[in-house]
């Protein structure tokens, strides 16, 4: 069971540190095993996809998924990879991120399954909330030595001025020791013995297990895992999982659906080679044969197409996949002008999104707008009539994607939605004109 669980990921690249006997445990018998998410936002991001996934396929290889939504670590803060302590949030704050990410999480994992392997999600939370702080150091403090903790990267780093530190507060330094209580707890209530997560959670991670050990010292089987999977990066060393818009979440209100689409179908050939192996389900033979086919006509992006459909289908729906391609269709169609008017209002902006836009009152319109007033006097799309008059001449103007002259006037046959019109100058450069 486990060895098909782990070569699974080995082959796809999602395997980093994995502790000793993991592979036998997993091999053995069904096993719980855990990953945590921050609720820093009410959301989360494709970041946190890779983590999602890895619970996915922890599940269908027959294993039991726990996610804990870190409502109490949440409130201090994991060091780990940053330079700076983070402001912290309030009790209110809190609950309504748990709540989203909850939200999110659902959409992945079946809690409410009956099957005996079903994914549980937690709240750390509920059992920190009435833990005292001289409980916790009586229980769980003297279990590790503060030379242990100081050894963990993320403290030294902090604490040796790298990266821009400015040292780290008392409150930080005890979030391994939360997190590693989190491991002991899940294992003692129901029987956790394995944590995943990214690489740079690999010294949280291993406090807990030391943390499972000492605290059942004398237990035969207590014994506890760890796993981790590389952090993602893009090729060229940006950071993944940003667009020019900040970050692609997983929610439609936060990312549109369209949005989400582009952001995986303008992925580089290096980068769609190395992520369709992480970010789908699809097997080992498909995807090596996708990479052929790329390889051969690399001019037909075989592999952002199928990475775009496969994750938007899985992070949202086949409908959602189907419109977003149908909007992107849209933009280089022949009959642009009345395909564009099926768009639901929704869609159509989000394709336009960022798009310079200009607003024009509905009594203007009704005098009549020509193409200079569209283009400059009335917009400023260009920074003076004579370049619309040069545009013009140039035969460089569209509306709604069909060339015009100087001599066009707009009317409401070129409205959209009864509000929008497409102006465009060239191929690449399109203006939103909206009459209110």
């Amino acid at each position: 069971m486990a060895n098909k669980f782990v070569e699974e990921l080995r082959w796809r690249g999602m395997v980093h540190d994995i502790m000793p006997g993991t592979e036998e445990q997993l091999d053995k018998e069904m096993t719980t095993a855990y990953i945590g998410f921050d609720p820093t936002s009410d959301s989360l991001h494709i970041g946190s996809l890779v983590p999602i996934i890895l619970l996915v396929h922890l599940e269908r290889a027959g294993h039991k998924p726990v996610a804990l939504v870190g409502g109490a670590t949440g409130m201090i803060g994991d060091p780990s990879g940053k330079s700076d302590e983070r402001n912290l949030l309030d009790e209110v704050a809190l609950a309504h991120n748990v709540a989203g990410i909850k939200g999110v999480l659902s959409r992945f994992l079946d809690f409410n399954s009956s099957e005996k392997n079903a994914p549980v999600l937690v709240n750390n939370y509920d059992w920190m909330k009435d833990f005292s702080f001289i409980d916790f150091a009586r229980d769980v403090g003297k279990r590790i030595t503060v030379n242990y903790m100081m050894a963990k990267d993320s403290v030294k780093k902090r604490l040796s001025g790298d990266e821009g530190s400015v040292g780290m507060s008392f409150t930080e330094f005890t979030y391994q020791l939360i997190q590693g209580y989190d491991f002991h707890y899940l294992y003692k209530t129901m029987g956790c013995k394995l944590q995943m997560g990214g690489s740079d959670q690999w010294g949280n991670i291993t406090t807990g297990t030391e943390l499972v050990r000492r605290m059942h010292d004398g237990e035969d089987q207590a014994k506890a895992y760890a796993m981790t999977c590389p952090l993602i990066t893009k090729a060229d060393g940006s950071k993944f999982g940003k667009s020019e818009g900040g970050n692609v979440w997983l929610d439609p209100d936060k990312t549109s659906v369209y949005k989400f689409y582009q952001f995986w179908l303008n992925t580089t050939d290096a980068d769609a080679e190395k992520y369709i192996k992480i970010f789908t389900f699809l097997d080992k033979e498909t995807i090596e044969s996708l990479i052929a086919e790329h390889n051969e006509n690399p001019g037909f992006r075989a592999l952002q197409k199928r990475l775009a459909e496969e994750v938007t289908v899985f992070v949202h729906s086949r409908e959602d996949y189907d419109n977003a391609v149908k909007a992107s269709k849209i933009l280089f169609s022949k009959d642009f002008k009345n395909e564009i008017k099926q768009l639901p209002e929704t869609l159509f902006l989000d394709v336009f999104e960022g798009v310079k836009q200009a607003e024009i009152s509905e009594s203007e319109f009704k005098e009549g707008i020509d193409m200079i007033g569209a283009l400059a006097a009335k917009t400023k799309f260009l920074n003076s009539n004579g370049d619309a008059r040069r545009a013009l001449k140039e035969n460089a103007v569209a509306v709604n994607k069909e060339k015009v002259k100087e001599d066009y006037i707009l009317s409401s046959e070129d409205l959209i939605h009864d509000k929008y019109i497409i102006i465009s100058r060239g191929k690449k450069t399109n203006f939103l004109l909206k009459v209110v």
